[in-house]
């Protein structure tokens, strides 16, 4: 695996490095659906990132967040969100980065997220442990809600009567809420325990698969809303520090199974 892992590394740090290099540059920006953009760098950070994997390993499969999927049917699979924090991205706000995540036989095995503005770079490999910039990270040891800050999805829009009513309930029973704008802030900060949860309704699996083995190696849970494990087509998550899921998902169920 450390072949995989070192490239992972060295494909992120390298589209991170580009897009902060860029960041206050956007040349294009399009629409690709309901208040969803995309700009020209993020398509140029995907394809720095694609190739190098196809470089050094053709026959795996690849899922990207702007370029589709291929050879999905393959042992390896890479999910790649060459740039989580787009909208942040184009409004000159500092808080973005690169997601790599790796599954084999449908399990996620590594992960990588790169801050490229605070040069932080997360990983995780199966069995090995989370680190940031090489030092070994954990998640917090909150167990009671009214300790917990917390992450949760701000694409509100897409469905407010349910996600108002788990932030309701949330709010609370919680310390405070936080709406980074950015999967992998949220996901990162939960791993080295600045977060204690983050509930996500509509992320798609390049926002998340980054921060899956990083979060589970750092002592923490991630499960698609309903409990189950997450995969490669998963819609939604619930990450925590494992003490407080089962509390966190318990308010979300109720609000879904109304």
């Amino acid at each position: 695996m450390s072949d995989i892992v070192n490239l992972a590394i060295d494909a992120a740090k390298e589209a991170g490095i580009y897009l902060l290099n860029n960041f206050g540059k956007v040349g294009k920006i399009e629409n690709k659906g309901d208040r969803n953009l995309v700009t020209n760098l993020d398509k140029e950070a995907e394809r720095m990132i694609v190739d190098k994997i196809k470089s050094k390993f053709p026959g795996h499969g690849i899922l990207a967040e702007e370029g589709g999927g291929s050879d999905l049917d393959s042992d390896f699979i890479w999910i790649i969100d060459p740039l989580d924090g787009t909208h942040n991205f184009i409004r000159n706000i500092n808080i973005f980065g690169v997601s790599i995540g790796v599954v084999h036989r449908n399990k996620f095995v590594a992960g990588i997220i790169y801050m490229p503005v605070d040069d932080e770079l997360y990983v995780g490999e199966k069995g090995s442990g989370a680190y940031k910039n090489n030092e070994r990270i954990a998640v917090s040891s909150s167990k009671e809600l009214k300790e917990c800050s917390i992450s949760f999805d701000s694409s509100i829009r897409y469905s407010p009567d349910v996600m108002l009513n788990v932030l309701g309930d949330l709010s609370r029973e919680v310390f405070n809420v936080r709406m980074f704008g950015s999967s992998v802030r949220a996901l990162s900060y939960l791993a080295e325990g600045r977060l204690d949860f983050s509930v996500e309704f509509h992320d798609r699996p390049w926002d998340f698969a980054g921060g899956v083995c990083i979060i589970e190696e750092a002592g923490g849970k991630i499960t698609d809303l309903k409990g189950n494990s997450v995969t490669h087509k998963t819609i939604g998550y619930i990450a925590s520090n494992s003490a407080t899921h089962g509390k966190v998902q318990k308010i979300v169920l109720s609000r879904i199974n109304d």
